[in-house]
């Protein structure tokens, strides 16, 4: 098996072996790829999103109601994870905690707020409050956690799974399977994955197993719901859902691979299919045995 090693004091370490110590190439390396990333995202976010669209002054709009609020759900999951990976890469380069807390989980709120100034000067869409307390919501999950538990019990993830809506407004809901995971809330589901073992540590639970709730959404075609009439579909009416399941925290499988444990902290974010009771807003009760 290949290793990658960095000389420190004399000692090599395994790369993906966080350090116990402040480690300075480490560190440096951190906060240089993360500008470079952060930069290239923007750069390439304007001018795939926003180029085309002309620009106007900074103004705010109330999209509160529109998507039924699964837009904002994205919101809160994305800074909380974009706040994880910028702790946990500090963690790894052996900053202080408070160095992960200060610089590392505030990084998805700022680049999150750097995207929503983007919307504020586009006469297309325009800076929302809703998505910046989302934003910071996501934030704030994150460091409480660490700050009360030192640990992170309830982790925000997603699933998705595709749906007959997009083919009706491509253009807007994705054309493509990478588009639509990213642009069709009606096939997104977000979730609040906690786990068990954490809060009863005294009990005989499987360290790895999740109870997750989750919230979807559903037919919708655009934005806001008096809207969706002008287009042609047979099942329009926007309903919301909640979903009962089971999940499995990836980081409490044991293992003494670093790398494996680093891979499972990065997909730790996804939802596994898993048996699911589902209560929607019109009404039904379904159970699935497996939920995408």
């Amino acid at each position: 098996m290949l290793q990658f090693y960095f000389g420190f004091s004399q000692h090599n370490v395994v790369f993906f072996q966080p350090s116990d110590s402040l480690h300075v190439s480490r560190r440096n390396g951190v906060v240089i790829s993360e500008t470079v990333l952060a930069s290239g995202a923007l750069i390439g976010l304007n001018q795939l999103w926003y180029a085309d669209y002309p620009h106007s002054t900074l103004h705010a709009v109330n999209d509160n109601d529109e998507w039924l609020q699964m837009d904002k759900a994205g919101h809160l999951f994305s800074s909380y994870h974009l706040g994880r990976f910028g702790a946990e890469a500090l963690q790894w380069s052996g900053c202080s905690k408070k160095s992960q807390l200060v610089y590392g989980a505030t990084i998805g709120l700022a680049f999150m707020t750097t995207v929503e100034v983007f919307d504020g000067f586009s006469s297309e869409w325009g800076f929302s409050w809703g998505d910046m307390a989302a934003n910071a919501t996501g934030t704030a999950l994150y460091v409480s956690q660490e700050l009360c538990w030192n640990e992170q019990r309830i982790v925000p993830k997603f699933s998705f799974h595709t749906t007959s809506y997009a083919a009706v407004r491509p253009n807007v809901l994705g054309s493509s399977f990478g588009q639509q995971v990213l642009k069709d809330y009606n096939g997104q589901t977000y979730w609040l994955s906690a786990n068990l073992y954490s809060f009863f540590k005294e009990s005989k639970l499987p360290k790895w197993l999740n109870v997750a709730l989750g919230y979807g959404a559903n037919g919708m075609i655009t934005g806001r719901s008096e809207t969706n009439a002008l287009f042609l579909y047979p099942e329009t009416q926007r309903s919301r859902q909640f979903y009962l399941s089971l999940d499995a925290d990836l980081t409490k499988i044991k293992t003494k691979s670093h790398f494996l444990k680093t891979f499972f902290s990065v997909f730790n974010s996804i939802k596994i299919p898993a048996p699911t009771f589902e209560i929607n807003g019109l009404g039904g009760v379904k159970f699935y045995y497996l939920y995408f």
